[in-house]
């Protein structure tokens, strides 16, 4: 039987201090499936760019020649992935790797999993907590699910499912785009506890208020 292949997105803007590390960590991860990974360098500055080049020949590398944002980023890699499997993985250290077995435990019963920062004991700052339960609380309350942490970066797909969806918010207002239209489509998200290491915004964290109303609209405007 042919090996079955996760194939992980990496969205990649500025990132030059952790990328190289969480890709190591990546390697690691004792998977029984093959490994695609796709880094999608959205225009970055600090030497991420230049950096990159040196792995061109181990993973697909995609350049953006202008800043676009996490969710076209996704989408752009998603045209690339040949995996059963698909993820997104930011390119920062906040999660951690080895939850893809946890996660993947349970792909065979379900066609999407999320991985749930709820019941970790590191959170991230008051606003960024907070908003992430709002966001989530109007996710549930519009479409019906039961989610503990909508805004998590660590959503797993059967490929057959995201690739089916058309994706058209650029930026991080992907996350509540893709829950939206999967619970349209009346298709049940498992969560699973991961393991989550927040950074703040000195050390590179991107997201802000702007994109939490974003994502509340992005709820509504796909209801």
């Amino acid at each position: 039987m042919k090996k079955k292949t996760l194939s992980i997105i990496i969205p990649c803007f500025n990132e030059e201090k952790t990328l190289f590390q969480l890709l190591d960590k990546i390697e690691e991860v004792p998977l029984s499936l093959n490994k695609q990974i796709v880094i999608i360098d959205d225009c970055s500055t600090d030497g991420t760019k230049e950096k990159l080049s040196s792995l061109e020949l181990k993973h697909l590398v995609l350049y953006n020649d202008e800043n676009q944002g996490k969710g076209y980023a996704i989408q752009r890699g998603l045209k690339h992935c040949s995996g059963d499997y698909i993820i997104i993985q930011d390119a920062d250290l906040e999660y951690d790797p080895n939850d893809y077995i946890k996660l993947l435990s349970h792909i065979v019963d379900y066609k999407v999993v999320y991985g749930s920062r709820i019941d970790t004991n590191k959170k991230s700052s008051i606003w960024f907590y907070w908003g992430g339960i709002l966001v989530t609380k109007v996710t549930n309350l519009l479409y019906g699910t039961s989610l503990t942490d909508q805004p998590t970066c660590y959503k797993l797909f059967k490929s057959s499912v995201i690739k089916s969806i058309q994706l058209q918010e650029k930026r991080f207002g992907f996350c509540s785009e893709i829950t939206a239209k999967i619970a349209r489509e009346n298709i049940l998200i498992k969560e699973i506890p991961i393991n989550y290491y927040p950074r703040n915004k000195s050390q590179g964290k991107k997201i802000n208020w702007k994109d939490g109303l974003r994502a509340l609209y992005v709820l509504l405007k796909y209801y």
